[in-house]
């Protein structure tokens, strides 16, 4: 039987690359459910070709033009909100929900759908960052199995499958550098939102582009390696390695190393998450290491602040992470929207940090009032300018 699969943020990056992959593997696998929080023209298109079951609109603002234009598919049940979202992941045909939403707004439909004990292709990873303990407590007291999707910590499974209880001694987590790698501290006051999005190496949402120009990417996929591995900070090292052929490595007791290779195609881990421990055919370029040269660089947190920040946040603990993911998302936004500068963005997410409320053992409800007051004070921290 085709496995049935539900697709929370279809219109991003991450969710179109996804149907990609469907359609190489009609007979394995079929969509169940499309969502999306603005771009409802595209979610329709979606919608029109798929032919899920269901479809969800976070913005309920466009639930009338949504049933507007899906009027034409009667079969296909239409909805709208943030509750919607929650409910649809819970439905009974559903083998595997595919979390590609962006932000601390995956967190809650993700709850939801580990509770309904479905298989989690995790690649929001604001939700680890967030509430990283809760969600493997949750994920080990209702048996819902998360595969990673991010290229990195996919590469990291796929480097312990088979090892058993050989233990990680270390973790390298590759990161491209970003567009601004090479730039001084200085050059990097002025930067441009044009500037950052031109990544040299990886096509992403906008969105996470800036997080990884930043680095603050980065440092968030430290926070989640150390959720999905079971292992400590300092056991995690970032590599900068421009070229995005090595994808993350393991190194392990007896100081052997295991990695993942491939070109940059994000449709790999989202099938390997999608067929584990099967590997299907997918079509696209092949790697040629004749052609590629591997480069290994060490991170300046002089230079990039918000990868020093994340580790800070992990020494913290609590509800730390979960303060700089939602200044980070503040920033960000204002950044894309001309209202930041780019070094702007680390200083309000350090001066958040000292601000919020710290909470040493946070529950769901502390989640979600934390999220709230450090979107306040990062706002107000970018009005007083």
């Amino acid at each position: 039987m085709k496995k049935q699969i539900a697709i929370l943020g279809s219109t991003g990056s991450i969710g179109t690359q996804a149907l990609e992959v469907i359609d190489e593997h009609k007979d394995r696998f079929e969509v169940y459910c499309l969502t999306a929080n603005n771009r409802v023209e595209l979610l329709a298109e979606q919608a029109h070709k798929y032919k899920p079951a269901a479809v969800v609109i976070a913005n309920e603002a466009h639930y009338d033009r949504l049933c507007s234009l899906l009027s034409d598919e009667p079969d296909i049940k239409v909805y709208a909100g943030k509750k919607a979202l929650d409910e649809i992941v819970e439905a009974d045909p559903i083998d595997m929900v595919l979390t590609a939403m962006v932000g601390f707004a995956g967190l809650s439909p993700t709850i939801h759908a580990i509770k309904a004990r479905k298989k989690i292709c995790l690649a929001n990873k604001e939700t680890l960052v967030v509430a990283g303990e809760l969600i493997c407590r949750l994920a080990n007291e209702y048996h819902a199995p998360i595969l990673p999707v991010d290229s990195e910590h996919s590469a990291i499974f796929q480097s312990i499958v088979g090892e058993g209880d050989n233990a990680i001694e270390k973790i390298l987590l590759t990161a491209s550098g970003g567009p601004f790698r090479l730039l001084s501290k200085d050059r990097l006051a002025t930067v441009t939102k044009a500037d950052a999005l031109r990544h040299p190496t990886w096509d992403m949402g906008a969105k996470i582009t800036i997080d990884s120009a930043s680095m603050m990417n980065k440092g968030f996929e430290v926070i989640e390696a150390k959720w999905l591995f079971g292992v400590s900070a300092d056991q995690i090292q970032v590599l900068v390695h421009p070229q995005s052929i090595v994808h993350s490595a393991v190194q392990f007791a007896d100081g052997s190393v295991k990695a993942q290779l491939g070109v940059p195609d994000m449709r790999l881990p989202i099938q390997y998450a999608f067929s584990f421990p099967e590997r299907l055919p997918l079509s696209g370029e092949r790697l040629d290491l004749f052609k590629h040269p591997l480069e290994f660089f060490e991170p300046d947190l002089e230079k990039f602040t918000c990868l020093a920040m994340a580790y800070q946040a992990i020494a913290k603990g609590g509800n730390m992470p979960c303060i700089v993911n939602a200044a980070n998302e503040v920033v960000n936004r204002a950044f894309l929207e001309d209202r930041c500068g780019f070094l702007q963005m680390g200083e309000i997410i350090g001066k958040t940090m000292q601000r919020a409320t710290f909470e040493a053992h946070p529950d769901y409800d502390i989640y979600v009032k934390t999220d709230l007051e450090a979107r306040r004070i990062a706002n107000e921290l970018l009005n007083e300018g």
